[in-house]
């Protein structure tokens, strides 16, 4: 059987607080934050709209089209963040 782990402040994914991470699906990311398709398009990821973008997480992707995760990142978490 498998252990649970219960989500503490401590344990909790970033997503609670309003950013964006690396495993979070490029589908969830442009839903919860619809302004961030524009920071995709801009770093040349532009299958926000593809079928593999519902089950295919943002590490993957990046690194599908040979994209620098960290500046995607950043640039996410910066527009994702002014939503608040």
């Amino acid at each position: 059987m498998a252990k649970q782990t219960v989500k503490t402040a401590k344990t909790a994914p970033k997503a609670d607080k309003g950013l964006v991470r690396g495993d979070m699906s490029i589908v969830e990311i442009v839903t919860k934050y619809p302004q961030t398709a524009e920071v995709f398009i801009k770093h040349g990821l532009h299958c926000i709209g593809c079928a593999a973008a519902r089950f295919e997480t943002l590490d993957e992707g990046a690194m599908a089209h040979g994209i620098e995760l960290d500046p995607l990142l950043a640039d996410l978490n910066k527009v994702a963040l002014k939503k608040k």
